[in-house]
């Protein structure tokens, strides 16, 4: 663990030194999400949520899936909607 002190402007503004955005992979513009609890306050850059994300999703799927195979059961979806629809005007 590495301990990196740095100053909050009274405004409540601060600059993240190098060594903290270089071990975070931050370059350039990033986004960080800010977890707040009871211990204090964690920076997590967002591409690590990302990341955590799909990873799991791909724990929780129990078939793998290709987004051509997602649209197509929308697509069916929607007809079966619409023909339920026909059926109960009629």
């Amino acid at each position: 663990m590495t301990t990196i002190d740095f100053r909050v402007a009274a405004n409540g503004r601060m600059v993240l030194p190098r060594a903290i955005r270089e071990a975070m992979g931050l370059h350039g513009d990033s986004k960080v999400t800010a977890i707040v609890d009871d211990e204090g306050v964690r920076l997590v850059p967002m591409h690590h949520r990302v990341s955590r994300a799909r990873e799991l999703y791909r724990q929780a799927i129990k078939t793998p899936r290709t987004t051509e195979d997602f649209l197509h059961d929308r697509y069916e979806e929607a007809e079966r909607d619409e023909a339920r629809s026909h059926q109960s005007a009629a």
